[in-house]
């Protein structure tokens, strides 16, 4: 952590360039180095874990790869340009903010992934935002608030599905009592993104038209883009795989660019290559999905909306997912995780240190750790027993872990999720974290709700041997 925090302090934002992946390697060294010197634990053990969790991760690792290959197809064939011109005409910017979170929110719920939703949905409305005079910052919290609030209570969600699996939880059960704090937690956000909204002048109408004019001059705008979204809604909502919904979207994507874009596609092959132009199509195609690629509207303003980074951009994301993998690992084999337990279980002698000692564990693991679903799971596994010994149901300890290890994910620069919503919408980590109010709140809520007692009960247990009979619980909270 120290590291970690130097790395900052020296590089700021470039520090997931490269610098925390270094402190990440450094810092399993230095674990290894002391479990096998004082703890006598064989190297084969660390090595085991390592090749787990980087093995476990692969699947996110292909999908990092081909959301870079939708950012590029879906910018160049005009779909996210479609998306910013009639973003423009049809959002007021007094309710922009209020409107992205809500939009983020459902596509978050239908699709299950707030990946796949901050990586089509989020890109557009980014530069819809920007347009509009809003800081990329603030579009930033209002996207991923609403595309966490969706995943979190989707059936369809990776994270929902293991929080209650691992917790013995029925599914739908998780996420009805998810709702006591995740819907006060996002009204609350509503209302701060509404006030935002209404207290912001915006940009003149001239300039919102300007850019409208500008991306309507290099692109061909036509509402017969807005297939291509639509057909990659109608994948996720036939429930067909990630993998495949975001690979037949690439594909896809870059036939239109070809129908579409004809020129803007000619203009990237012919920066690599010459000759026919069946040579040069098939060029600019390739590159639009993995290479580093822009258009020059001739507004410099413009630019970065229209420019895409495609599959290389994840390389550093991919990067520190792998050293992170590498650091949870050490630290699951050397036991160091079991010890921090040890010394949060004082803290759980009471409903409300339970809750508040499982939501504070989620979220500083996912600083720890560096991945989510590793916080999800060793969260669980941290405070199993002390849930059951006090009597409490399972489905508030899968709540708390919710309410922390999944939604604080993206608040931490060198997560797996903070890395990769920073390298989707191009705004670093600690420029939007301020502005993830649903992130930030949820934890709290959490621990407020246990505070008040709202709902939670214990189970009814038998009186332990000894006691004469007399009533060993308590009743509703």
């Amino acid at each position: 952590m120290g590291l970690l925090a130097l790395d900052i302090a020296i590089f700021g934002a470039d520090s997931i360039l490269g610098a925390s992946q270094v402190s990440l390697l450094v810092a399993s060294g230095v674990c290894i180095a002391l479990s096998v010197w004082r703890y006598k634990i064989p190297w084969k053990t660390f090595e085991r874990d390592i090749v787990s969790n980087i093995g476990d991760v692969s699947p996110a690792i292909l999908i990092l790869f081909l959301i870079g290959g939708i950012s590029g197809t879906w910018t160049m064939s005009g779909v996210v340009p479609t998306f910013i011109c009639y973003g423009i005409k049809l959002i007021s910017p007094k309710v922009f903010l209020l409107t992205s979170c809500v939009l983020c929110a459902v596509v978050s719920l239908m699709t299950g992934s707030s990946w796949t939703t901050i990586a089509t949905v989020g890109v557009a409305l980014i530069g819809i935002g920007h347009a509009e005079g809003f800081s990329d910052a603030v579009t930033a919290g209002a996207i991923i608030s609403g595309a966490y609030f969706g995943d979190k209570i989707s059936p369809l969600s990776d994270t929902t599905v293991m929080a209650s699996s691992i917790n013995k939880v029925g599914l739908f059960d998780h996420i009805h009592y998810m709702y006591l704090t995740t819907v006060p937690s996002m009204l609350i956000t509503l209302i701060i993104f509404t006030v935002l909204g209404l207290t912001h002048t915006g940009a003149p109408a001239a300039q919102m038209d300007l850019y409208a004019d500008v991306l309507s001059a290099q692109f061909h705008i036509s509402p017969w883009l807005l297939l291509v979204p639509a057909f990659t809604v109608w994948l996720i909502l036939r429930r067909k795989p990630a993998i495949v919904v975001l690979f037949l979207s690439v594909l896809v994507a870059a036939g239109a660019a070809l129908v579409f874009q004809p020129e803007v596609v000619r203009a990237i092959g012919a920066e690599v290559t010459d000759g026919s132009p069946a040579r040069v199509g098939f060029a600019g195609v390739v590159r639009m999905v993995f290479d580093t690629v822009s258009v020059d509207t001739g507004n410099p303003d413009v630019n970065p909306l229209v420019t895409s980074r495609g599959m290389v951009g994840m390389l550093n994301t991919v990067f520190l997912i792998l050293c992170a993998m590498c650091f949870g690992g050490c630290m699951k084999s050397s036991g160091m995780i079991d010890d921090l337990s040890r010394i949060l279980r004082p803290l759980t002698r009471s409903r409300a240190g339970l809750v508040g000692s499982t939501v504070t564990t989620g979220t500083l693991l996912n600083g720890i750790v560096s991945d989510q679903y590793l916080s999800i799971i060793l969260t669980s596994d941290i405070y199993r027993d002390s849930f059951e010994k006090e009597g409490y149901e399972a489905r508030l300890l899968s709540r708390s872990v919710e309410d922390s290890a999944t939604v604080t994910s993206p608040l931490v620069p060198w997560s797996s999720c903070g890395m990769t919503q920073a390298t989707i919408l191009s705004v670093s980590t600690l420029a939007y974290a301020p502005f993830c109010f649903f992130n930030m709140i949820s934890p709290l809520m959490s621990f407020l709700v246990a505070l008040i007692g709202w709902r939670i009960v214990r189970n009814q247990q038998k009186p332990p041997v000894g006691t004469g009979g007399e009533e060993s619980t308590v009743g509703s909270a």
